[in-house]
């Protein structure tokens, strides 16, 4: 742990990618190594000295795709950081922690309701929490959210950082989705977030868990992380991957119902499967997000007694439990991660642009 540094320095989006409407002329995005002042911290404050800070698909959304931010460029983006609080309140000075990716405001009726994953007043690292972003050296955050890693062992602090997201959306999700033991379970693309979403599905008691992805590697890994079946989505349609997931079933004497499906690519063809494969009295949880727009009969619903069901973010009360599921080997992290410095930044970017990296891309400070 270093101490209070005199600036923070910070990898800035100062401009997204855009594109001219007319023309069509793009605009390449721009990310610069800048310091900013450290900010006088209030009470219920920390700086946390940043370990690491995870990749995410939101993160490219914001500098490529053009999602826009809360707070307006320039800001550092980032969200899935690990680190060590160095100053700030005085409980928290020294430990390690997490910084939820999403922080709910703890007042609004959501809040009070048990929604507040989606908390309309929630601080989001890179994205609503100032210029503030994991891409950097140090990030000042409130301190009530925060959680506390405790005897990681051999676990390297900058792999946790994936936990602050790439991790706890899942679980989020099977929350969302009533997730029982013996339930089926379907998930549709294993990419970062997949990944984790195998896993915890399997640790959380479901029954059969078939995996869907269009990377061969990826599926022969996942059978050794929590899936029973993997289906190669390559060239198939959505009616396809259905027949093979039928004669599946029909093998292993499973049922035709009650399935809980997990769209994770936030693809349009990840999304016209996961509506195929919706049947009765199944839950479709929509968790990758995506710009597309698909078709569907929704009284298909109906005639089923299905649900569809979509789950953003987590909330900070369940990192914990799913700290704890890494911590005690439920769910491994090392094969699904990858470090790199932060200083590769843009060509870190760029790659997991083009391809979902097989390995979570974290980023570790060395300004």
């Amino acid at each position: 742990m270093g101490g209070v540094p005199d600036k923070i320095s910070t990898w800035q989006m100062v401009q997204p990618t855009s594109r001219n409407k007319e023309t069509g002329e793009v605009t390449p995005g721009k990310l610069e190594k800048i310091e900013i002042p450290v900010p006088d911290l209030q009470s219920g404050e920390v700086l946390v000295e940043v370990a690491g800070c995870g990749v995410c698909h939101t993160d490219l959304g914001y500098f490529f795709d053009g999602v826009p931010t809360v707070c307006k460029p320039p800001l550092t983006l980032g969200h899935e950081i690990s680190g060590t609080v160095v100053a700030g309140d005085e409980a928290w000075i020294g430990k390690e922690v997490l910084i939820p990716a999403v922080m709910p405001c703890r007042k609004c009726y959501l809040c009070k309701t048990g929604r507040g994953n989606r908390c309309l007043a929630q601080k989001m690292p890179g994205n609503s929490i100032g210029i503030y972003g994991g891409f950097s050296s140090h990030i000042p955050v409130p301190s009530i959210d925060l959680c506390h890693i405790k005897n990681r062992g051999d676990v390297p602090l900058e792999h946790l950082a994936v936990v602050a997201d790439a991790a706890t959306t899942p679980f989020q999700a099977a929350r969302r989705a009533g997730l029982e033991i013996g339930d089926n379970v379907i998930i549709i693309g294993i990419g970062g977030v997949g990944q984790y979403m195998v896993q915890e599905a399997k640790a959380l008691g479901a029954g059969c868990v078939i995996a869907i992805d269009i990377d061969a590697g990826r599926l022969e890994q996942i059978l050794s992380y929590g899936a029973d079946v993997a289906v190669n989505a390559t060239d198939k349609s959505a009616r396809d991957i259905s027949q093979e997931i039928k004669a599946i079933r029909k093998k292993q004497g499973l049922p035709g119902f009650g399935w809980k499906i997990f769209e994770v690519t936030g693809s349009k063809p990840g999304q016209e499967t996961a509506l195929n494969l919706l049947s009765f009295t199944g839950k479709l949880i929509i968790v990758g997000y995506g710009m597309h727009k698909v078709e569907y009969s929704i009284s298909r619903l109906m005639a089923f007694d299905a649900e569809m069901i979509g789950t953003c973010g987590c909330l900070p009360e369940y990192y914990p439990h799913v700290l704890d599921m890494v911590l005690t080997g439920k769910i491994a992290l090392a094969p699904f991660v990858q470090t790199r410095p932060m200083s590769t930044i843009t060509e870190a970017f760029e790659e997991a642009h083009s391809k979902s990296p097989d390995k979570r891309i974290v980023l570790i400070p060395d300004f």
